[in-house]
C-alpha cells in the first residue's frame, strides 16, 4: 500500500505484492494479468483487475519493456490529423489500443509536400514505441522511408502494396461506381471537383471518375482541382454553377460536395432537380445537408482497427516473408442530391 514518511513525505505506490496480497492470488498471477497474459482464470483476472483499481495500481511499462523488449505503445504518423480521414483512423485506432492495454504516440508530419515523412519517421527512433502506424504518406512514397530496422509497421497507402503490410479503400473502383450511378440514372457526362494533385487517395478517386466516363464513351470535362476542403468545393461549385450544361458533380470527398452544394444553392440552381451531387466517405454530417448527400462510404474505423491489429499481430514475433494486404470494402449510399436530369437536360 501507498505510505508516508514521518516528514510525510511520499515513499512509494502500491506494488505488485499489494495487489497480490489484496486479490489473494501470487505476484506472479498479477504479473500475468498486466501483461495480457491467457493462462488467467476469467474470474481470477476480474478479482486482480478490480484489486488494481482500488489500490491505483499501475504496471511498471519500463520495467516490462527491460524484461521483454516491449514498451506497450504503437507510434501513429500522419501529415494532418485534423481531416476528416485521418481523425476517424485515429480514432478507431486509439480506442482498439486501449482495449488492449496500448498507449498510442502521435507524430505529426510537418511538411509532407518535402520530405518531411523522412525525419518524422526518424524521431521515432527514440519513442519507446514496439510498432507504427501510417496514414496516407501523401507528398512522398512510403517505401522510401527511412523506418526504425525490423519494425513492426502497417500503412494506409496503396502505393505499399508488397511492401509493407497494407489496409486501404478501393478508391478508384469506389469512385468509378459513384460515377456510374450517375450515368445510369441518364446523365450524360459527369463534372469532377477533385483533390489536391499531391495525394494518393485523390489520385486514385479522380482516376476512377476518368476510367467510368471513358468506358462508357461520355465526354470527360476538365476537372477543378481542389484540396478536400468544403472552401475549395464552394471556389469548384461556383464555377461549375455558371455552366447551364452541368447536370451531375461528382466531389473527390464530401467536404468538398458541402461546398458544391452551398455554391449551388446560392446560385439558384437546385439540387437535384438541376444538379446531382455525389460525394465521398459518408461523414456524419452528410446526412445532415439540404437535401441529404448521396455518396460513397468509406469504413474508417474498420481501416483503423486493421492497421491496429496487423501492426500488433507482427510485435514479437519473426518477419514473416507474406506482406498482408487487406482492402476493406465500401458501399454507394443512396440519398436525395442525385436523381434522374430533367427532360431535354
Amino acid at each position: 500500500m501507498p505510505r508516508n514518511d514521518a516528514r510525510g513525505g511520499h515513499t512509494r505506490g502500491p506494488s505488485i505484492r499489494d495487489v497480490a496480497r489484496l486479490a489473494e492470488v501470487s505476484a506472479q498471477t498479477v504479473s500475468r494479468v498486466s501483461t495480457g497474459s491467457d493462462a488467467v482464470r476469467p474470474e481470477t483476472r476480474d478479482r486482480v483487475l478490480r484489486a488494481m483499481e482500488q489500490l491505483g495500481y499501475s504496471p511498471n511499462h519500463a520495467a516490462r519493456a527491460l524484461r521483454d523488449g516491449r514498451f506497450g505503445s504503437i507510434g501513429l504518423l500522419a501529415h494532418r490529423f485534423d481531416r476528416t480521414g485521418e481523425s476517424m483512423i485515429t480514432d478507431a485506432v486509439l480506442r482498439a489500443a486501449q482495449a488492449e492495454g496500448y498507449g498510442v504516440t502521435l507524430v505529426t508530419v510537418e511538411d509532407a509536400a518535402h520530405d518531411g515523412w523522412t525525419p518524422a519517421a526518424n524521431r521515432l527512433r527514440h519513442q519507446t514505441v514496439d510498432g507504427l502506424i501510417i496514414i496516407r504518406s501523401e507528398g512522398h512514397s512510403t517505401e522510401q522511408l527511412a523506418l526504425p530496422p525490423g519494425m513492426p509497421v502497417a500503412v494506409s497507402d496503396s502505393r505499399v502494396h508488397g511492401v509493407y503490410p497494407c489496409v486501404v479503400s478501393d478508391e478508384l473502383g469506389s469512385q468509378r461506381m459513384a460515377v456510374e450511378h450517375l450515368l445510369e440514372l441518364g446523365h450524360r457526362t459527369v463534372h469532377y471537383v477533385a483533390g489536391p494533385a499531391d495525394s494518393e487517395p485523390a489520385r486514385l478517386r479522380r482516376a476512377g471518375w476518368h476510367t467510368a466516363l471513358v468506358q462508357a464513351g461520355a465526354e470527360v470535362p476538365e476537372p477543378y482541382v481542389g484540396d478536400w476542403t468544403a472552401d475549395s468545393g464552394f471556389a469548384g461549385g461556383t464555377a461549375l454553377a455558371a455552366d447551364p450544361s452541368v447536370t451531375a458533380i461528382a466531389c473527390a470527398n464530401d467536404e468538398t460536395a458541402f461546398g458544391v452544394l452551398a455554391a449551388l444553392h446560392e446560385a439558384g440552381r437546385h439540387v437535384p432537380d438541376d444538379v446531382s451531387v455525389i460525394g465521398f466517405d459518408d461523414v456524419s454530417l452528410s446526412r445532415f445537408t439540404q437535401p441529404p448527400l448521396t455518396t460513397v462510404k468509406q469504413h474508417f474505423t474498420a481501416i483503423g482497427n486493421e492497421l491496429f491489429r496487423l501492426v500488433v499481430d507482427q510485435i514479437g514475433q519473426p518477419r514473416s516473408a507474406e506482406i498482408p494486404d487487406v482492402t476493406v470494402p465500401t458501399a454507394l449510399i443512396r440519398r436525395e442530391s442525385t436523381a434522374a436530369p430533367r427532360a431535354g437536360a
